[in-house]
């Protein structure tokens, strides 16, 4: 009797060349692209959580939105976060979240969370780089600020 099995295969196409993406290395880069790619009707409305995968070289692989939630709050599940890191091949994430009041002092959730990120990634060897608070206004670095070792 032949069993069935589901098979996993690990594939992976980048459409654009990695000398056209472009190198995210400073909190300031990663802002701009970020913004460029936030709702401008949406980021003083709801939480929501972006993450940057970077390659190496740290440029920019791909962009995804990983939660959308309330006015003061979205949950940010770090299992999606690095499947999708391992699927896309990402040595480096960069975590984002809006603050829709734009007050863009880190809560203590907010710390907590960018630790359990950077440990997460320390054992996948996928490299938390930097987890940004955004508005309208400006941003907070988490990794400028010293909450990142």
């Amino acid at each position: 009797m032949k069993k069935q099995f589901e098979e996993v295969r690990l594939v992976y196409r980048n459409k654009t060349r990695a000398i056209d993406r472009p190198k995210i290395d400073c909190a300031e880069s990663a802002y701009r692209i970020l913004r460029a790619n936030w709702d401008n009707e949406e980021i003083s409305l709801f939480e929501e959580a972006k993450v940057l995968f970077l390659d190496n070289q740290l440029r920019l692989m791909s962009i995804s939105t990983v939660s959308k939630g309330g006015m003061s709050g979205t949950v940010i599940d770090p299992r999606i976060v690095f499947a999708i890191a391992l699927k896309r091949r990402s040595s480096t994430i960069i975590l984002s979240h809006n603050h829709p009041s734009g007050y863009l002092k880190p809560s203590h959730a907010d710390i907590s969370l960018t630790r359990k990120f950077h440990e997460a990634g320390r054992l996948l060897e996928i490299t938390l780089a930097d987890h940004l608070i955004i508005s309208e206004e400006g941003y907070y670095s988490m990794a400028n600020e010293g909450h990142i070792p």
